[in-house]
């Protein structure tokens, strides 16, 4: 693994546990992250010991730190994948790396491990170009530039605030997709970078994603939880809610979202014929939700990310209230979670 050369103290690794053994995890995870410090999220509703190896410079957070620290009635917030959301409140670094504990490193085409954190770090470090679509993606890569008709004015770029990786093996599809393709992986190893083009939507994945937390950190908010939420990717919608808000803020604010480098690799887990079921009314919500983050337009006087998730918490609750209570809940999360950015996230 060939590193790229990151300030350590500037960077903690959040890791939502919602598996107690994190032995062969964490071993697999040395090379990249023995040089970092760690932020360990237990899921509240994991009764069993975490397994952990030493070696590692870690902080580990459980069920009755979540409650210390935000009180008993505010823990909801982090159950299940919800959990890692509570090291983005903890944390006081710069950058904030986040990989699930399905995945494990990938390696490049010539066979090197993939160095996640780094890669991470120099898309956030480099600009990013939402307001005009460079044809040979991020021009700022070694061996790439802006293409002839790209307009001078825009060439210093933005800084950029979220970088999306992405992963090998299982792919990130709903329910659906995978019961109708259960044999269909994810292959293709693309060594590309690119600026999510601004008022472009993207689903968000938190399986391996970083950000400058100072910028957006607050905008990345635990809100959206389905009744019957299970503890399977598929279940879930919470970080596609707060990837769209995310997005929408970015845009308002004038800063950059990346996808593409750097990759893990992700293991199997669940069943999607039995995730349907569980699955199925986040499914249906989606066809309300996107076109609200479509056209969800913020005032000017909303000036950081935590003006921009209050002003679109009044707006959920305005426009996608009376569709469903769940919306409600979202709304009323959004706010709550201002709250503790301002109380637990700024001190």
């Amino acid at each position: 693994m060939s590193q790229v050369n990151t300030n350590d103290n500037e960077v903690d690794i959040v890791i939502g546990a919602l598996h107690s053994e994190l032995k062969s995890f964490m071993n697999e995870w040395r090379p990249v992250f023995q040089r970092f410090h760690l932020i360990i999220i237990k899921d509240p509703d994991l009764k069993e010991e975490l397994q952990i190896p030493e070696g590692f410079n870690l902080d580990v957070y459980t069920k009755s730190d979540i409650e210390r620290v935000v009180g008993s009635t505010t823990a909801v917030l982090f159950s299940g994948y919800s959990c890692r959301y509570f090291g983005y409140l903890i944390s006081r670094k710069k950058y904030i790396v986040c990989v699930d504990d399905d995945c494990v490193p990938a390696k490049d085409p010539t066979g090197n491990l993939v160095d996640v954190v780094g890669q991470h770090v120099v898309n956030l470090k480099t600009p990013a170009t939402p307001f005009f679509f460079n044809t040979l993606y991020d021009p700022f890569r070694k061996g790439a530039d802006f293409v002839r008709g790209y307009p001078f004015s825009l060439r210093n770029g933005v800084d950029c605030a979220l970088s999306c990786g992405l992963w090998l093996n299982l792919a990130d599809f709903d329910a659906p997709t995978q019961a109708l393709k259960p044999g269909q992986r994810n292959s293709r190893y693309v060594d590309a970078v690119l600026t999510v083009p601004t008022r472009a939507m993207m689903p968000v994945s938190g399986i391996n994603i970083a950000f400058d937390r100072a910028a957006i950190g607050s905008a990345l908010v635990p809100a959206l939880k389905l009744a019957g939420e299970g503890k399977v990717r598929w279940e879930t919608v919470e970080d596609i809610w707060s990837g769209m808000c995310v997005k929408v803020i970015c845009d308002h604010l004038g800063l950059g979202v990346k996808t593409g480098l750097p990759y893990v690799w992700r293991a199997e887990r669940g069943n999607a014929i039995e995730s349907l079921k569980k699955e199925w009314d986040g499914v249906k919500l989606m066809e309300k939700m996107v076109p609200f983050f479509q056209s969800v337009k913020l005032p000017q006087s909303a000036t950081t990310a935590q003006d921009c998730v209050l002003e679109m918490a009044k707006k959920v609750k305005d426009q996608l209230g009376q569709a469903d209570p769940m919306f409600l809940r979202a709304a009323d999360a959004m706010l709550d979670w201002v709250k503790l950015w301002k109380t637990v996230g700024s001190t």
